[in-house]
């Protein structure tokens, strides 16, 4: 691989802006294709956009240039064999086999797989007739957490604090499906599941099939409004690391959730390859449970987590595809980070798109803009294409002083309609 390595990103939000604008900056990458990308990518002069984003075209356009490195930022390429497909054409790809990432694509195989090899989680039953699970919604009461049972762009779950939010979620995932939820093949379902008390946290790590490598914590603000009101959205922001994952809450994580899982995937016959998310719910005592699995980095998690990232992400990811994480150590600034997330007007369920994003701030060593939902139009303005839209990400010495430089970015949009939360990382800054 002389001469530097060519690299693809699959995807266009914010989280494959910043995996390609951290694969840019190793030496040995001559040059980083990012598909489809979005007007953030574009506007880069390191990073090139491929207009692709159907599986057997993107493998072909690979092999034809001749690819070093594909890296999968989001699900439904996962899903859908893009794994599979390019590892039979010979080429090398970061992500997990489209039967591995069914731990994310189905939420009931994941809870099935759980429950066999007794890893941590929250109990549950899985429904595909409305009827059948109004009345256990019935008979069970709230709070209760519904979940579609399918790839839903983070948007597939309501945690029901009264029995008619849980009823309105059952009809609006099963009957009216106005999420647009990728149903696996058994159909439209949902998984149900009993609430967990605690704090959230997301515990990403890189497996290559049989050893982990714990990324830096995080967590993430799924709720739309401040004081996590609102509805769930795919995340409003998030900072990194985690207060709540102490030393000793870590340690029983990868001990009881993480590498168990790794073993059992490989037992099944499903040797786990990738990033692989862990979604925790850390009770009041230390325990975690998993609330999900992810079969990527977090959005916004990644945006964070790889500006506190020191080591070379390239040696890394080229150790995970050939088994050898196990001699891999990471490197970490030792500051926070915190991203907030700029939606555009009517996210979650209406994102407004066109508008013009008629100012940005500029970025730095330690403050950068992620582009998410943004695109050139005929005329090379920038404009807002999608629900979240930007991620605005800065480092600092603590929670205060990363807050307080990513709200300065925030400060420097302007986009009409932008909506976005006034406090992110208020749960670690509450820890003092």
């Amino acid at each position: 691989m002389s001469g530097g390595l060519r690299i693809l990103v699959v995807g266009g939000g914010g989280r494959e802006h910043a995996l390609a604008w951290k694969l840019a900056q190793s030496p040995q990458a001559a040059q980083v294709f990012v598909a489809p990308g979005n007007g953030g990518t574009a506007r880069d002069p390191r990073l090139t956009n491929v207009p692709l984003s159907d599986v057997a075209a993107l493998r072909d356009w690979a092999r034809e240039q001749r690819i070093d490195l594909t890296v999968v930022g989001p699900e439904a390429p996962l899903a859908a064999g893009i794994v599979d497909a390019f590892r039979a054409a010979g080429l090398r790809i970061f992500g997990p086999t489209q039967a591995a990432a069914r731990l994310e694509s189905s939420k009931a195989f994941a809870k099935a797989f759980m429950q066999r090899h007794g890893i941590p989680t929250a109990a549950h039953e899985t429904f595909a007739d409305a009827a059948a699970a109004h009345a256990y919604v019935e008979r069970v009461g709230a709070p209760i957490v519904v979940k579609a049972d399918g790839l839903a762009a983070g948007k597939g779950v309501v945690v029901a604090m009264t029995a008619a939010e849980a009823h309105e979620a059952i009809d609006f995932m099963l009957l009216d499906n106005r999420l647009g939820v990728q149903h696996n093949a058994e159909g439209a379902r949902v998984v149900i599941e009993s609430y967990l008390e605690g704090e959230e946290a997301s515990f990403i790590v890189l497996v290559d099939g049989e050893h982990v490598l714990p990324l830096a914590t995080s967590q993430d603000h799924k709720r739309l409004l401040d004081g996590d009101a609102g509805p769930n959205t795919g995340g409003m922001g998030a900072y990194s690391p985690a207060p709540v994952v102490t030393p000793e809450v870590h340690a029983r994580v990868m001990r009881d959730i993480i590498e168990p899982t790794v073993r059992a995937m490989a037992a099944e016959g499903t040797p786990y390859t990738g990033f692989l998310y862990a979604g925790l719910m850390i009770a009041p005592d230390g325990t975690p449970r998993t609330l999900e699995f992810n079969c990527r980095m977090g959005d916004p998690e990644t945006q964070p987590i790889l500006m506190r990232l020191r080591s070379d992400l390239v040696p890394v990811l080229l150790a995970a595809t050939e088994g050898r994480l196990d001699q891999v150590t990471l490197q970490w600034d030792e500051r926070v980070a915190l991203g907030v997330v700029v939606a555009a007007e009517g996210y979650p369920l209406n994102p407004r798109k066109g508008d013009v994003i008629e100012a940005l701030p500029a970025d730095g060593d330690d403050a950068m803009v992620f582009h998410a939902g943004t695109a050139l139009d005929a005329t090379g303005r920038l404009v807002a294409s999608g629900g979240r839209v930007l991620c605005c990400t800065a480092l600092g010495t603590d929670v205060a002083a990363a807050r307080a430089r990513a709200y300065a970015l925030v400060d420097g949009v302007r986009l009409a309609g932008m909506q976005y939360r006034r406090d992110i990382g208020h749960r670690a800054l509450a820890r003092g």
